[in-house]
Formats: structure tokens, C-alpha cells, sequence
């Protein structure tokens, strides 16, 4: 049997019955890919080498531009740009002190602004309050009017409105609210917080509000007279406050100056008056009854 020809070895016709492998073309080919990547890599690092050493060119060519500028300046030229400076710093440094200065002006105009605001509030409060108290002669209007402005402007959730008896010498709830005022006993006078008030007709507050338990009647957290002429004719009692009060402001140990002396006197001219208003009917009965 004759063997593969020459021609036949050389074009790589002939195969065994398998596979060696690639074939050296293949093998050509990753070689080329390989000496690509090889040529593609230096070339990076020179293009990476060229740029660092332009970056070191750059920084020289800013260094000796400095120099060359400083050297343009004279000494005396120099020194008083230095000054000239240092003066333009400290400028610099004072203004912003006084706009810090400013800005701290600024919030404590605005802080007074909000405190004057609130005062002419509270001043504004003040008179509705009192003009609501001389409105009316009408006895239970002007409790109505009181227990309005307890509630309204003070905040408080449980009170009431006691009046001395001056024969029995006892205080008698005449109003309240958040409570009956059957569940008040009648205090007398010189007796316990209340009666004490009433007697000596100094105000009396709890230094502690914090407590919200099971009210005492005979322990209120405020006690205030109502005075005319430093004669006490009844007590206003503060038990509670309402849940998001925890103190009392200025404008309420106001409001409770006010109370003892203008609710006095509109609850003493109601009471005349109302009293009066019975007396004249009755007057008026008999000279009804006398002329028939």
C-alpha cells in the first residue's frame, strides 16, 4: 500500500482517525492575539509614563511662573500688597463679627417682637374679660361669663365658683364645672385651704401641679377672693387644669388678679341688682293688691 503523497502531507489533508488538537493555524492566531496584547500593553505604560512626566513639566513650569512673578515685584511693591492684605483679612474678620452681631440683633428683635405680640394678646384677653363681666346685671349670666373665662383663658378642667354665706359664715358653691356642685361641701369659714382664703383674703396656689389624681374638694391647686374693699364675699377653686397645661403663665396670675376684683364686683352689682329687681316686684305686688 503507497503511503500519503507529499503534496498531500504539506496542504494537511490527511487526518488520522482523531483529532490532535488545534491545528497550527489556530495556535498562529492566540499567538498573534497574545503578542497584540503584549504591544497594546506597552504602549499603555509608555502613554501613562509620558503623561506623568508632562504632569512633573506642568508643575515645574507653575513653580518657576511664581517665581517669575514674584521676582517682578520690588520688595517695596511686595510689602505692601502683604499689607494690603492683612488689612483686607482683618476687614474681613470685623465684618463678619458684625454681621454675627447683626444676626444676634436680629433674633432678639424677633424674640421681643413675639413677647410684645403675645403681651397685647394677653392685654387684648384681659379687657375682653373685664368689659364680659360688666356686660350684665343678670346674676347667673355673669357666673356663666366667669366660668367662660376660666375655662377659655386660664384652661382649667375642674372648678367652681363659691359664695360666703355672711349669716351661716360658710362658703356654698353657686357654679362649677367638670363637677356638681353637690359634691362640694360647704366650707367654713377659717376652715382648711379654702376657708383660710376667705378669711384672710390672700390667694392661694399649689406649688406642685403635676398630681392628677382623685380630686379633694377641700385641696385645690388654686384658691382665689373675691374682694371689694378687702371684704372677701367669695372664692373661686381651681381643682385641675385641662390635660396639655402643666403650669400657669404670667398672663394667668393676671387673669387671677383680675378675677378677684372685677368678678366681685360684677357678681356683688348682679347680686344687688337681682335682689333690687325682687324687692320692686314685690313692692309692686303689695301696691297692686292695695289699689284693686
Amino acid at each position: 500500500m503507497s503511503g500519503p503523497g507529499k503534496d498531500e502531507i504539506e496542504s494537511g489533508q490527511i487526518h488520522s482517525g482523531e483529532e490532535k488538537g488545534p491545528s497550527l493555524k489556530s495556535g498562529d492566531e492566540v499567538l498573534q492575539i497574545i503578542k497584540k496584547g503584549a504591544e497594546f500593553t506597552q504602549e499603555l505604560l509608555k502613554e501613562n509614563e509620558r503623561l506623568r512626566y508632562r504632569l512633573v513639566q506642568a508643575e515645574e513650569e507653575n513653580f518657576s511662573l511664581k517665581k517669575r512673578t514674584v521676582k517682578g515685584v520690588s520688595g517695596d511693591e511686595l510689602s505692601k500688597l502683604q499689607n494690603r492684605l492683612e488689612l483686607l483679612e482683618t476687614e474681613k474678620r470685623q465684618i463678619l463679627e458684625r454681621f454675627r452681631q447683626v444676626e444676634d440683633e436680629n433674633k432678639n428683635f424677633a424674640n421681643r417682637y413675639l413677647e410684645i405680640e403675645n403681651e397685647n394678646n394677653n392685654l387684648a384677653n384681659l379687657y375682653i374679660a373685664s368689659y364680659q363681666l360688666h356686660s350684665t346685671l343678670d346674676f347667673k349670666e355673669v357666673l356663666r361669663i366667669i366660668l367662660e373665662i376660666i375655662i377659655n383663658l386660664i384652661g382649667a378642667e375642674q372648678f367652681a365658683v363659691m359664695m360666703l354665706d355672711e349669716k351661716t359664715h360658710q362658703l356654698n358653691a353657686v357654679a362649677s364645672e367638670g363637677m356638681a356642685k353637690e359634691d362640694i361641701p360647704p366650707i367654713t369659714l377659717g376652715t382648711g385651704v379654702i376657708g383660710n382664703v376667705a378669711k384672710t383674703g390672700e390667694s392661694y396656689f399649689k406649688e406642685d401641679l403635676s398630681h392628677r389624681g382623685t380630686i379633694n374638694p377641700a385641696d385645690p391647686i388654686v384658691c382665689i377672693p373675691m374682694t371689694i374693699k378687702e371684704r372677701v364675699i367669695g372664692v373661686i377653686v381651681i381643682y385641675s387644669l385641662l390635660q396639655q397645661k402643666d403650669k400657669f403663665t404670667n398672663l394667668d396670675y393676671e387673669l387671677f388678679t383680675l378675677l378677684a376684683g372685677h368678678t366681685a364686683t360684677a357678681v356683688f352689682s348682679s347680686k344687688l341688682y337681682s335682689e333690687s329687681e325682687r324687692k320692686l316686684s314685690t313692692i309692686q305686688g303689695f301696691i297692686d293688691l292695695l289699689t284693686k
